[in-house]
């Protein structure tokens, strides 16, 4: 089966870390996260449950990627965007 090249994105505020990883075609976005081993570096954030996305679109971790996919997880928001432009605005 031949190789694809993805990359796999996740930040927090004081660290940001983007991957290349090589893996087999028809590889799943959840492959890509555990070849990715991101669980060392973030200890404390429960990945399991963070959401995933590709290309800023969200995505089930049973989805397929494709060569040249960025395979991106989203952490939970500290506050609702609509709430926080409320505060910003002081209404």
């Amino acid at each position: 089966m031949p190789a694809i090249s993805v990359e796999l994105v996740f930040a927090l505020p004081e660290k940001q870390v983007l991957r290349s990883i090589t893996l087999a075609a028809g590889s799943t976005v959840g492959d890509v996260i555990m070849k990715g081993d991101l669980v060392s570096e973030f200890p404390g954030v429960d990945l399991e449950k963070a959401q995933a996305g590709i290309w800023g679109r969200l995505v089930d971790r049973d989805h397929v990627v494709r060569d040249g996919d960025r395979v991106e997880l989203y952490r939970p928001l500290d506050v609702d965007p609509r709430e926080a432009r409320r505060l910003k605005a002081g209404i």
